[in-house]
């Protein structure tokens, strides 16, 4: 199918990512990115009232996230507004795109906010009751510690996942660290003259809230807690599982933040661009599964998905960003579309500035779509796997108006 939709230009934006445990450790995922996105949209001039759908991705509950979308448009001055809250792991960023996207394609919305947050930290507690058992004694779950640690269909870690793909592909841990040692000099780009490149999308320096939203705690400069690696600081750590490959350095961390972007139709889309000589439209999606407990491979069959759905080849596409929580995804990916390993990631990846989960994608979304109109316009792929050894993929396409 093909997609009558756009990405007002502009009309985007990510906080920084804090590691966990960080600046954003005691905020409210939700009642954050509501405030976050207040003072964007008023930032860019957007009044609320121009929404008339919206989509939410939350992966790690909060208190009262039960009600979803209708409470976060509620608290950024959208309470006309409803819409569906997604989960899918590190893939509900894309996933909440494509909702939007199919909305708005078919008519039922004119504008629609895709707003996506997460805090790893301080993650939930679960109890889940037994009456039957005995005693009356239930199961209990930590949200996001034990489900990093245990897919229920494999048994296995996400961390077991990455190591059989490097088994596959015969990696080891010096050309692993190698690559971590080259997406740093990719992150920097993004932070040079000043994080010239962040400040296309993102207020910076950033002022992080106290819980109540009344005053500011502190503020951040760009992303909390990146680990710059040395070859000889990488060269003394040892794989994480005995007889791995794969180290600490080249593997990503646990952060929080939140990202957005607001999705239109194509008339809808000009009015609110921020520079009306450029369109962004969106092309194509796509989504796989592959075999149990071999996650980072997924990405390649999502992204020829949604390079079919677009009608588009690889060798077409100007600029591809992939979530990358290990090298082993790059890897994987590289090989099996038969690419450069070191082509794709400029500015840097969720290696590097961490893995808020549900605003991974969207903010990995925006930066093709910033690198893409520094080159002056072309075709761009955002691809990342998710819990279940599955992907989504989207095709993008920046062009003069």
């Amino acid at each position: 199918m093909s997609y009558n939709v756009e990405i007002p230009y502009g009309c985007y934006w990510s906080t920084p990512f804090a590691r966990w445990q960080g600046a954003y450790a005691n905020l409210h995922s939700m009642e954050f990115a509501a405030h976050v996105a207040k003072a964007e949209l008023a930032k860019r001039q957007i009044p609320a009232s121009v929404f008339d759908a919206a989509v939410m991705g939350i992966s790690v509950p909060q208190k009262h996230s039960f009600f979803g979308t209708p409470w976060l448009t509620a608290m950024l001055g959208a309470g006309h507004v409803g819409g569906p809250t997604l989960s899918q792991a590190c893939a509900t960023g894309v996933r909440c795109l494509q909702a939007a996207s199919q909305e708005v394609n078919d008519g039922i919305a004119g504008v629609s906010l895709v707003m996506t947050c997460d805090r790893t930290s301080n993650g939930p507690h679960v109890f889940y009751p037994k009456p039957a058992a005995p005693g009356g004694t239930g199961d209990a779950e930590n949200w996001v510690m034990d489900n990093f640690g245990y897919d229920p269909v494999t048994t296995k870690s996400m961390l077991v996942t990455a190591e059989n793909v490097a088994r596959e592909y015969g990696l080891n841990t010096a050309e692993q660290h190698d690559l971590v040692l080259y997406r740093q000099e990719q992150y920097a780009a993004a932070t040079a003259n000043d994080s010239a490149f962040l400040k296309r999308f993102m207020t910076l320096p950033f002022d992080v809230p106290t819980p109540n939203f009344k005053k500011v705690a502190t503020t951040l400069s760009g992303d909390e807690g990146v680990s710059i690696s040395t070859p000889e600081g990488l060269a003394k750590l040892k794989p994480v599982m005995e007889g791995g490959t794969i180290t600490f350095g080249c593997q990503t961390h646990p952060a929080d933040g939140n990202a957005a972007i607001i999705v239109a139709n194509p008339d809808k889309a000009r009015e609110l661009s921020k520079n009306k000589a450029i369109r962004v439209r969106v092309l194509g999606f796509g989504q796989k599964r592959v075999e149990p407990a071999f996650m980072p491979k997924a990405p390649a069959p999502a992204a020829q998905m949604a390079l079919a759905q677009a009608g588009i080849s690889l060798s077409q596409v100007a600029v591809i960003k992939l979530h990358n929580p290990f090298t082993a995804n790059d890897f994987a990916f590289a090989r099996a579309l038969e690419i450069d390993v070191k082509s794709f990631n400029n500015f840097g990846s969720s290696l590097l500035w961490g893995h808020p989960q549900s605003p991974m994608g969207t903010r990995g979304i925006i930066e093709v779509i910033e690198e893409l109109a520094l080159k002056g316009g072309g075709y761009g792929l955002f691809s990342g796997c998710a819990a279940g050894d599955s992907a989504m993929a989207v095709v993008l396409q920046v062009t003069d108006a």
